[in-house]
């Protein structure tokens, strides 16, 4: 039996509905995606399996007893305490009395005898015995061990990293069959990415999730569902089948539509014709037009696409900006050390490193914003800045989407032409009474958009991105990511996004050890590879980072060698292609079978059997490219 169903489902709050008559089946061990636009209902969706609202219309199924625990999108407002408390509220009313003992025996523990404390702790023991609850103070400490979370931490000293780890330990320690997680990547640095990839596709439990970030989406669905319009539908495998199995349909939608539009201009013809030339008209045709238009009426077009675009601006001069020796203390602690580099007219640079390394500090040296403690910047000639500031202090919380972007003005100049306010912003999806409303009742995602339409008034030719990524809904990541590939000018871009860095960026710096910033040629995947191992000395300096080609694996055995190879060696050198040929032609098979429609018909054993065969076939791939570089750098 599935662990939810829905069943002709509606949820609608005024406007065209949420959700219109759908149908869903949750299964053991499945990780589904929820893909769909900003504002199309995935929370409201998510909120429905929880119980925090009520559908409109249809049937929800519950298997009885089932646990469902939810990883909201954002920091709960007025979350505090220690890691304890914190994850103890997880559990409900027991929880509550589990961090109430908690407490009482830390402060005896100091008071040593206080008859008081001792009555209050006699008390809350007895309701722990009658309540089972000795079992749940073990799965506290065990949720908090398994994350790497130290107890008596206060949550409100924690990085935003920490914070979602530690509300991901409150979510899992009620051991939940149905796992929810509202884009659990949002405010992680690639490593707590890597990390929690690693734990969710060890974890044994029903995974439903958003996630804008289409590497983490492509590494651990084994389903995507889409709502789109009001509908959802299911698709089988992983993203790249869904991307193209979704375009077929829509560009199957798109003729139907067309054909039916060009019947139904025929239609009006024939009933405007036959008023005119006789008095008695086929009534029964008449009866089909009537149909035809409230067929058309209740159609809901696919939300249109953005079509963003970037201010040019005069060109810069060849060099934006060059470090020499640069070094930066906070408070006599080292941020940057010994920086080097000089980032040319046209070059798109990445930054990366763990949370609180210094990311935003190192743009400030960059701009001039800052006076490093030792070396120098010099910065190069005609630059005019845009800054897209990932705190979105540029917004104003009281104004609305329209006067924020227009400044009180009806009409703003792009790129040589002027354009009325209303019709910018619709480039940016912003419907007129979006537009027109607040921008506190903006989603995360909605209130990026109107960050870089604000942004996108600026005409520039450095343009400076500090997470720009974050809560965007994918369509308008790919659309933000194609705007950058054609931008003419330079790029300073920090995110943690891994795919859309390996699209966009020429060159990375990357805080590789401490303070210390290296450079390299390439994107993500080419700093993986290029990086130092723990111990070993940083790379040698880089030329500048768009001056070369984007580096690539080995595609054929080197022949200039720093050591001979062994006979055994050699021969596992010419057959290490063929293995990994085999490899991926059962990885593509497998990925074959998951697309077709009657897989997840199957036991959730079977489906459980294949997935672990993915994920061995993954690690088995992964070991035998490393080898083989290992092997041809020998």
């Amino acid at each position: 039996m599935a662990l939810l169903r829905m069943r002709g489902v509606s949820v609608g709050f005024g406007g065209p509905a949420l959700l219109d008559g759908v149908e869903f089946t949750l299964e053991r061990d499945e990780r589904v995606c929820l893909v769909g636009r900003n504002g199309a209902g995935k929370s409201t969706f998510m909120k429905l399996i929880t119980g925090e609202i009520v559908a409109d219309g249809g049937e929800i199924v519950r298997e009885d007893g089932l646990r469902v625990a939810r990883l909201e999108q954002e920091v709960p407002a007025g979350t505090e305490g220690s890691l304890y408390d914190l994850v103890a509220d997880g559990l409900g009313r027991v929880g509550g009395l589990l961090r109430d003992y908690h407490h009482i025996s830390q402060e005896l523990a100091e008071a040593h005898e206080n008859e008081a404390l001792l009555k209050r702790l006699m008390h809350i023991q007895s309701e722990l015995e009658a309540q089972g609850g000795w079992e749940l103070t073990q799965k506290v400490e065990s949720a908090l061990s398994r994350l790497g979370l130290d107890p008596e931490t206060p949550f409100n000293t924690l990085s935003g990293g920490l914070k979602r780890r530690a509300l991901l330990a409150r979510a899992l320690v009620g051991e939940p069959d149905v796992l929810l997680l509202d884009e659990p990547t949002n405010h992680l640095d690639i490593e707590g990415i890597t990390w929690l990839e690693e734990f969710l596709l060890g974890y044994r439990a029903a995974l439903l999730f958003v996630t804008h970030d289409r590497r983490f989406l492509q590494r651990l669905a084994t389903r995507i569902i889409d709502l789109d319009r009001g509908r959802l539908t299911s698709w089988p495998g992983d993203y790249a089948t869904y991307l193209k199995r979704k375009q077929e349909v829509l560009e199957a939608e798109e003729k139907q539509n067309a054909l039916f539009d060009k019947r139904l201009a025929q239609e009006e013809v024939w009933i405007r014709q036959g008023i005119k030339a006789r008095r008695t008209r086929n009534e029964g045709r008449v009866r089909a037009l009537e149909a035809m238009r409230h067929e058309r009426a209740q159609r809901r077009e696919q939300q249109g696409k953005g079509r963003m675009a970037l201010q040019g601006a005069d060109l810069s001069g060849k060099l934006v900006v060059e470090a020499q020796g640069v070094s930066f203390d906070y408070q006599g602690k080292p941020v940057i050390q010994g920086l080097d580099t000089a980032i040319y007219r046209g070059d798109k640079i990445g930054i990366i490193g763990p949370n609180g390394a210094g990311k935003s500090t190192l743009l400030r040296l960059l701009l001039g914003q800052l006076t490093p403690s030792s070396g120098q910047i010099r910065l190069g000639t005609h630059l005019e800045v845009a800054y897209f500031d990932q705190h979105r202090a540029a917004l104003d919380e009281n104004q609305t989407v329209r006067d924020n972007v227009g400044q009180g003005r009806d009409s703003l100049t792009i790129n040589g032409k002027s354009r009325h306010i209303m019709s910018y912003l619709q480039d940016f999806l912003f419907s007129p009474e979006r537009a027109n409303g607040p921008i506190r009742a903006l989603s995360g995602g909605e209130r990026n958009r109107l960050l870089l339409a604000r942004l996108f008034t600026q005409p520039a030719n450095l343009l400076v991105m500090d997470e720009p990524t974050n809560d965007l809904d994918i369509e308008t990541l790919d659309l933000l990511q194609e705007l950058l590939l054609d931008y003419q000018g330079t790029l300073l871009l920090v995110s943690h996004d891994r795919a859309f860095l390996d699209e966009v960026v020429t060159g990375t710096l990357a805080f590789d050890d401490g303070a210390r910033v290296n450079e390299y040629v390439g994107g993500y995947s080419d700093w993986l590879r290029q990086r130092p191992t723990p111990g070993s000395e940083a790379p040698p300096p880089q030329a500048t980072a768009s001056a070369a080609p984007k580096a690539n694996p080995p595609s054929a055995p080197s022949t200039n060698r720093t050591r001979k190879l062994s006979y055994k060696e050699q021969r596992e050198l010419e057959t290490l292609p063929q293995t990994i040929e085999a490899l991926e032609s059962e990885q593509a098979a497998i990925h074959s079978r998951m697309s077709e429609a009657d897989f997840y018909n199957q036991s959730s054993e079977a489906i459980s059997a294949t997935g672990n065969r993915l994920e061995a076939l993954e690690a088995a791939l992964s070991k035998a490219y490393a080898r083989w570089e290992e092997l041809e750098e020998a």
